[in-house]
């Protein structure tokens, strides 16, 4: 009776004990309405790029997402592409608890833990200088350019013209100002915002801006992708090699 008492209540501990961990990583994930909005839409899109290779296995293949804000993207679009090993990077460092409850309470192999990245800095100290040149298939950035300055948009373009693998692609998400216009009026007013919290910030023109930029970097324009919410999802592809 005592025995069976005894086991009754390690059994009761160790279900508060797998609750209480479950709600720990709840309340460490930071969930964003907007990721949780558009996270399956961009997937729709990148199953038409991230393609799995016709081997068996898959040939092993790296994403690099550039700004992973609170970890959603990266741990919803890993447990779409298993051949593929992820690896978040953040500027902001606060932002590293809330990426590793996503990978934790998924349970997911193939997603490294985040990293410090600055895109202003060189690519060959970016992940402490782990990245070799030409070692990454794909790079992921969404929702970055728009609220930075614009050498964080430099700094992307030249840094994946290193890191990519010739062919390889690199994915931009975000709003979109096209031959010095914005539309709609809701676009406007967001810029607007933005320009008065940090005259630096802003939405970046895709044409007249990003596509020389990408150009002079040796990467181009392959498809825009109109989005939910007047968003847009850039696919630039890096030249292909001799």
């Amino acid at each position: 009776m005592i025995l069976r008492a005894v086991k009754s209540l390690f059994l009761l501990s160790m279900k508060m004990s797998s609750h209480s961990s479950e709600i720990y990583y709840i309340n460490r994930r930071h969930i964003n309405p907007a990721a949780e909005r558009n996270k399956a839409p961009i997937l729709e899109i990148l199953r038409m790029y991230m393609i799995s290779p016709q081997t068996t296995p898959p040939v092993h293949q790296v994403l690099l997402e550039i700004s992973s804000g609170s970890g959603q993207h990266v741990s919803y679009f890993a447990k779409h592409f298993q051949w593929i090993t992820f690896q978040p990077t953040e500027f902001e460092m606060s932002s590293f608890e809330s990426i590793n409850g996503y990978i934790q309470y998924e349970k997911l192999e193939n997603v490294k833990p985040p990293g410090y990245l600055d895109v202003r800095d060189p690519a060959c100290s970016w992940l402490g200088g782990n990245i070799k040149n030409e070692s990454i298939d794909y790079v992921l950035n969404i929702n970055m350019m728009h609220i930075s300055e614009y050498k964080c948009a430099e700094g992307l373009f030249t840094g994946c013209s290193e890191i990519l693998k010739p062919g390889g692609y690199l994915f931009t998400y975000g709003p979109y100002a096209f031959d010095g216009e914005i539309t709609p009026e809701s676009n406007v007013r967001f810029n607007a915002m933005l320009r008065s919290q940090d005259p630096s910030w802003g939405l970046r023109d895709l044409p007249r801006q990003l596509v020389p930029l990408a150009s002079s970097c040796g990467i181009r324009l392959v498809q825009v992708h109109p989005m939910p919410a007047n968003n847009h999802l850039v696919i630039w592809q890096k030249a292909p090699g001799p």
